[in-house]
């Protein structure tokens, strides 16, 4: 991949070499992330030309661990509201959209992770479902609430149905704590017992119950198999 020198403005470069006229001829993966991110901005600010801005904004989000806020981005100069919720939108779509699309074989905790990376950046508690084959294979990954996940958000039917919508076998579900600790609440066990109680019922068992920080995870089977329906042989 190319690099692109941020002290030429767009006005120096040729149509043909223009970030937007790349991505049509070329394709997204060619260009450099300075080039994506002039892209999605269109136009750059008085006095800062698009790709001056997009060399920052490159430059920040390289450098920092957590997922920026709207007013951290507004920081940078020449970024308002405007272009700083363009691309917490299109983060955000990304992370919903662009989950791995390659069958994931889930038969240890850790085999699910490449799948819930996404949770870790989010700033609201956000439980998800993943539906799984008869070869333990992740089939979807469903997102069932967003917001603190207590019992009376996370209902069985809510997350059954998307088993069955998926013709699944099983189900792992996880949710993640963005204080970033690991240890269940008493919410977190009564939603446990409750989906593995419902599970057993309907023939689709709960595999697992993942607890999901910046850190890593916690697998509540693991710390209390009890809940669980025993794995079969």
């Amino acid at each position: 991949m190319r690099r692109m020198d941020h002290r030429i403005s767009l006005k120096e470069l040729s149509h043909e070499q223009r970030p937007r006229e790349r991505l049509n001829r070329e394709g997204a993966s060619a260009l450099t992330n300075e080039e994506l991110l002039a892209v999605l901005f269109g136009r750059g600010q008085s006095g800062k030309d698009v790709l001056a801005l997009a060399h920052e904004v490159a430059a920040y989000l390289s450098s920092v661990m957590d997922e920026p806020t709207l007013g951290e981005l507004c920081r940078i100069s020449g970024m308002g509201p405007g272009k700083g919720g363009q691309l917490l939108a299109a983060l955000e779509l990304s992370r919903r959209f662009l989950t791995p699309r390659r069958r994931v074989r889930v038969r240890k905790p850790q085999d699910a992770l490449p799948l819930l990376g996404t949770l870790r950046g989010r700033k609201q508690e956000c439980f998800v479902v993943v539906t799984l084959d008869g070869a333990h294979q992740a089939i979807k990954m469903h997102e069932i609430t967003v917001g603190l996940a207590n019992q009376s958000q996370v209902h069985p039917r809510e997350t059954f149905a998307c088993a069955l919508e998926d013709r699944a076998v099983s189900i792992l579900v996880a949710h993640n704590h963005p204080s970033g600790s690991l240890e269940p609440s008493t919410d977190d066990l009564s939603i446990t017992r409750r989906l593995s109680d419902s599970g057993r019922l309907l023939g689709i068992p709960l595999i697992d119950h993942l607890i999901v920080g910046a850190e890593g995870f916690s697998s509540l089977r693991e710390r209390f198999p009890d809940y669980f329906e025993p794995p079969k042989r």
